[in-house]
């Protein structure tokens, strides 16, 4: 395994079980104290994970990760004390693919890294074959996505989304990997929603599952990231 981690914390203790965890399960560790110094390592290291706290001196973690989006498109995941939604909110807005909080498990980490790894090599492997010439259909497996026309179909047989549903799958399709908080979801429907709140989110999600899903009981493309939100695996 030849993945290189890039951990970006302030806490010597933190870096220190983070790294001992990591170089067990045979990867690479660079460590940086603070934002400024992990953008550095960035462009010299090229990592294939990135992992930030977001309380440092001199650059914190929302601004690092705002420069790493220009640069790089390295799974980056969060890893904080800071626990209020609106904190979770900004990072996956700014570009992060994960959040875990302060106190955690190592083990917990290292499963995040595998999951974040496997969902890039997947996406790799599919490469630009999936996009028709023109750009204007995406495919991922059987599901096919038309954004000039809005057409959603699923072994080439259309679906019918609402005006609602469509306007969150398009984000979820859009992006695949990439989590999705209740709240950044219900602001994409916020103007047409007839009330429920974000709450209603979970109705729509259901929804859209039992369209696309082979068993929407267990769902394979679009996951439910617990205490985050939600992601289409593709």
């Amino acid at each position: 395994m030849n993945e290189t981690v890039l951990i970006v914390e302030d806490d010597s203790d933190i870096i220190e079980i983070l790294s001992l965890y990591l170089c067990g399960s045979d990867y690479q560790v660079e460590t940086a104290a603070n934002g400024k110094l992990g953008l550095e390592l960035l462009e010299r290291k090229s990592p294939s994970v990135i992992l930030v706290d977001l309380m440092m001196p001199e650059m914190n973690g929302f601004d690092f990760i705002k420069e790493t989006r220009l640069v790089s498109n390295a799974p980056i995941i969060i890893i904080s004390a800071r626990s209020q939604p609106t904190d979770k909110m900004l990072g996956l807005d700014l570009g992060a693919d994960g959040y875990i909080t302060k106190p955690f498990d190592p083990i917990e980490v290292l499963a995040y890294i595998r999951a974040v790894l496997r969902r890039c090599n997947a996406l790799s492997a599919r490469g630009p074959s999936n996009i028709s010439p023109d750009g204007s259909v995406v495919r991922m497996g059987v599901i096919e996505f038309d954004k000039e026309s809005l057409i959603v179909r699923k072994n080439s047989n259309a679906v019918s989304f609402t005006a609602s549903e469509l306007k969150i799958f398009s984000k979820l399709f859009s992006s695949p990997g990439r989590v999705y908080t209740k709240a950044q979801l219900y602001e994409l429907i916020s103007a047409s929603s007839h009330g429920g709140g974000e709450d209603s989110i979970m109705v729509h999600i259901s929804n859209i599952r039992s369209k696309i899903e082979d068993d929407p009981n267990n769902p394979a493309r679009i996951v439910t990231v617990r205490g985050l939100g939600y992601r289409f695996e593709g």
